[in-house]
């Protein structure tokens, strides 16, 4: 990990991740709230029923997700065609069809809560009804968590993406303020907890809805225009990130069905309680696969063989090693976490949470690999690998283990079931790559089993990152000795290697002096069926050339002429800002 471009990939990735964990952790702080007050003011059964409301509230999660990614794509497919009156009418349907699927939830839930139909759920006749009235409770905000779970995506393309943000602080003082009115003053129990989390939902809708309602919004409703005839592709496209959303939601019925049976409502809150608290420390390795997803999807697109790796070198040699020093943390403090829940260390609740507190992080390791490898497959279209592992990961691993090891270990069963699915799929990651190389992967590189037409071959790219002015000059005559060797005319030869060295000096010329941090430019060229392609990207201040090529300076008719003469001669030069680069992007074309 001694590279340069290794280094630019770790400080991205480092600096991404603190913001995309937060915003993992922000649910999972909503649920601490709630399993305190249903642990310290109402009671066990108020958390066992927490733990039998999870597998619905996964599904629900899973029918967004669906909606969310299939509209994604398909806003992804109108944004490049420019087509924005195509993107109105995809946000008018995502909103319609989230409307009308959390109707149907919220009437199936009440009729089931009203008229205590659980016992799917659960055949514990003091638990059913205290699970139907908190079902009750959680009805009411299901209409407004499936439309503000779709709002995301679409804040983040008007480019207010902190909305969500506020929205979600919002909804963290909102929830612990009801909670203490409902349960603690009114005393509400179990549907005044229910009641509180789903009254916070419509706050946090509301704050990001609001935006929409504005002037400054480009989208707006639109009646009438409702894509009748893209809605199965929409589903189609959405279905695979749904799926093991869906896998859980079985695994968690078939898991809660064997718990109550063992351990009784005492399992059911203990398991609930331990999950509930662990949720806010799943947040970083659910920050570290937000970052990696967004990282692979833009390598995949690049063809870039050496950022692919670098991304599972950064997982490997410093994400693991940082899950490793939070696990002991959480291990160490088991006791004192406990206590938050539950008080009698005699009890068998206690010594159940305790037990989970220390055996259920021992399998976050096995996720962050599972979840990267997951990542990297999914953006490179291998989906046979995705399915298997959502199918192992998902349900029939720890379903297995847990049926298995129930009878003798009672709840601790279900932790080590756990800890066992994430050998099961460590193990799957170094099959698939011993099938796909025809021999046992000895490096991370084999154990991506990246394809063979994957990208260029090495002979026919050049990979450097540059820090100075004089490397700059180096590279751009080695570019030129490249392109020579590679049977490019002379003239073409010297204009990749002066593009190269105008575009990338005036990175390090003007972009490494506007903050005093550490900088360095990632260069590639590769060249492709007679085609010279130029990459450039840096860590520096979002600079769009485009826009100094574009500028006279009247009093100065020599300011950006080397930018200017580039766009002039070059075939064709793309700029994007992504995840916090400037990646330019310059082709000069075969003239034969």
């Amino acid at each position: 990990m001694n590279s340069k471009n290794t280094q630019m990939i770790t400080k991205l990735m480092f600096r991404l991740l603190p913001v995309q964990a937060v915003l993992a952790a922000i649910g999972s702080i909503n649920g601490i709230v709630s399993g305190f007050f249903a642990a310290n003011y109402v009671g066990i059964d108020a958390m066992s029923a927490v733990s039998l409301y999870g597998p619905l509230s996964m599904f629900i999660g899973a029918v967004g997700t669906m909606i969310t990614g299939g509209c994604a794509v398909i806003c992804g497919k109108y944004l490049g065609q420019n087509r924005n009156d195509k993107l109105q009418d995809v946000f008018s349907f995502d909103i319609l069809l989230s409307a009308v699927i959390s109707l149907f939830f919220t009437v199936l839930f009440l009729f089931m809560g009203v008229f205590r139909k659980t016992g799917l759920f659960t055949s514990d006749p003091v638990l059913r009804p205290v699970f139907s009235r908190y079902l009750i409770g959680q009805a009411i905000g299901i209409l407004p968590m499936i439309l503000a779970n779709q709002l995301p995506a679409f804040l983040t393309m008007e480019n207010r993406g902190r909305r969500t943000l506020t929205a979600s602080l919002v909804y963290i003082a909102v929830n612990l303020v009801l909670n203490y009115v409902f349960v603690q003053l009114l005393s509400l129990q179990e549907f005044g907890l229910a009641l509180a989390s789903s009254l916070g939902m419509w706050v946090f809708f509301a704050v990001q809805a609001q935006y929409f309602f504005s002037s400054r919004s480009h989208l707006k409703m639109r009646p009438g225009h409702f894509m009748k005839d893209e809605c199965l592709e929409i589903f189609k496209v959405g279905l695979p990130g749904a799926a093991t959303y869906m896998y859980m939601t079985v695994r968690g019925l078939a898991v809660n069905n064997m718990i109550g049976s063992a351990c009784g409502s005492a399992g059911l809150s203990a398991f609930a309680a331990a999950n509930n608290l662990l949720g806010f420390f799943w947040a970083i390795p659910g920050g570290m696969q937000a970052v990696s997803r967004l990282m692979f999807s833009v390598s995949v697109g690049e063809e870039d063989r050496q950022t692919l790796t670098d991304i599972m070198r950064v997982m490997f040699f410093r994400y693991l090693p940082l899950m490793g020093a939070v696990i002991v943390l959480i291990i160490a403090g088991a006791p004192l976490l406990t206590q938050l829940y539950f008080h009698d260390p005699s009890s068998d609740v206690y010594r159940m949470m305790t037990d989970g507190l220390r055996i259920l992080p021992l399998c976050m390791p096995f996720s962050i690999i599972a979840a990267h490898f997951v990542l990297y497959r999914q953006a490179a279209g291998q989906q046979t690998f995705v399915h298997i592992m959502s199918l192992l990961d998902g349900v029939i691993s720890v379903t297995l283990f847990s049926a298995l090891l129930i009878k003798p270990l009672g709840l601790n069963a279900v932790y080590i079931a756990n800890v066992l699915n994430g050998i099961v799929t460590t193990l799957y990651v170094i099959l698939y790559a011993w099938k796909a190389n025809r021999h046992m992967p000895r490096s991370i590189e084999d154990l991506m089993a990246i394809p063979e037409d994957f990208g260029v071959p090495e002979t026919d790219r050049i990979d450097i990152s540059v820090t100075t002015k004089q490397e700059v000059v180096t590279l751009a005559e080695n570019i030129q000795k490249f392109c020579l060797e590679k049977g490019v005319d002379e003239k073409r030869a010297y204009i990749a290697g002066l593009a190269m060295e105008e575009m990338a000096g005036n990175v390090i010329s003007h972009g490494f002096t506007k903050d005093t941090k550490r900088h360095s430019v990632d260069t590639r060229v590769v060249y492709k069926d007679g085609s010279i392609t130029l990459r450039i990207r840096d860590d520096c201040i979002p600079f769009n050339p485009e826009e100094r090529a574009e500028m006279i300076d009247e009093e100065d008719p020599l300011r950006n002429i080397g930018i200017r003469m580039i766009y002039r001669i070059m075939d064709d030069i793309e700029y994007q800002n992504l995840l916090g680069l400037n990646i330019l992007t310059i082709r000069l074309c075969d003239r034969g």
